[in-house]
């Protein structure tokens, strides 16, 4: 794939945070932008690099109207020996492509999908921070852009990539979270779009999340949308627990997200020979054992946070603590270990590290 750049001039650069400012998650944006354009026939032309700025769309843009749209997650850092480092972005590439096939999108090789986002985290290194804990959040997007109200596939598609420095996305670091079981709204069902990153998902999220933020939660856990029963996942996150000494987390049935650390998790456990199961949870489970000591801790795992501990749940107007709502000993020794691996502290044993050069 041939890939134009245009570079951003001196006197346009974007104002980089300040060494020690905190950065947030999904505040800043960096210089440049990869896009590339779609039509049926034709199919990917056009890849090019240029200044971030404003995308033009017609107001009868597809996605606009049907909500024709993925996107994906992932992160550029600073090794400890000052490479410039990519976790797993075959992985998320792999992703796009299910979710592509889903929302009726078009596949993008992952070989270009990886060069594009090399490419782009190349020309605008220095944007990514040195700081504990710190990255280059990469945002990969397509959008539907074809003018037309039709009920249909768009025959015209946008793919981009943005990209920003983030910190840690809880703004208390890696503390226990608070949790509300949701058993009234829903986030997916089977036969659903839930195990593709589309927008529409996230759309339906946000009116419990605001809730339960005005209760003083963190975040929502989903249950089936079937029987309100069955554990899905976290707004953000896929969920586990340790119940009985052995690692329990929700099976890929449809309706989540296959994540990408949460197989980086999975992966793990089982090399440090711990007892898993992907199988159905019971909300009804995870409140008993929380009561009784047989859950005897809960995290939630993604790109953003990587691990985050569960304090508490709350459901029906109870709410239980998880180990006394202190960080358990595998939540930590999972963080450890996979940021160990991204910042290149800790040997890269499954080939998950990609550099770019």
């Amino acid at each position: 794939m041939r890939i134009t750049v245009t570079q951003a001039a001196e006197n346009r650069r974007r104002k980089r945070p300040e060494s020690g400012e905190p950065l947030g998650f999904g505040i800043h944006f960096s210089d440049h932008m990869f896009l590339m354009d779609y039509s049926h026939g034709t199919g990917w032309r056009d890849a090019r690099i240029v200044p971030y700025g404003p995308l033009s769309l017609a107001p009868s843009a597809m996605v606009l109207h049907y909500g024709q749209e993925i996107f994906e997650g992932l992160k550029a850092y600073y090794a400890r020996d000052g490479a410039v480092c990519l976790f797993r972005p075959d992985r998320n590439a792999e992703r796009l492509n299910r979710s592509a096939a889903r929302m009726c999108l078009p596949e993008i090789p992952v070989e270009d999908h990886i060069a594009a986002i090399r490419t782009l985290v190349r020309l605008d290194r220095e944007w990514i921070p040195r700081g504990e804990n710190a990255s280059l959040y990469i945002r990969p997007t397509m959008i539907a852009t074809e003018a037309g109200l039709g009920v249909r596939p768009s025959a015209e598609v946008l793919f981009f990539i943005i990209t920003g420095p983030v910190g840690a996305y809880y703004a208390r670091g890696f503390d226990p979270v608070r949790i509300l079981v949701e058993d009234t709204y829903v986030r997916a069902a089977r036969g659903g779009t839930g195990e593709a990153k589309t927008g529409g998902n996230y759309a339906a999220s946000l009116l419990a999340a605001k809730k339960a933020k005005e209760k003083g939660f963190d975040q929502v856990l989903w249950l089936d949308a079937g029987h309100r029963r069955f554990v899905e996942e976290v707004g953000t996150m896929n969920i586990f627990f340790v119940l009985r000494g052995e690692l329990v987390t929700p099976p890929l049935s449809g309706s989540i997200l296959p994540g990408v650390t949460r197989d980086t998790v999975l992966t793990l456990a089982r090399e440090w020979k711990i007892p898993v199961a992907e199988r159905p949870v019971e909300i009804d489970e995870v409140l008993s054992g929380a009561a009784d000591g047989t859950l005897s801790e809960a995290f939630g795992s993604g790109t953003a946070a990587v691990i985050s501990p569960v304090g508490s749940f709350s459901c029906r107007g109870q709410e239980v603590r998880v180990n006394g709502s202190r960080t358990g000993e595998l939540s930590l020794r999972l963080y450890r270990e996979i940021t160990g691996i991204q910042y290149g502290d800790i040997e890269d044993r499954h080939h998950w590290i990609h550099r770019v050069e």
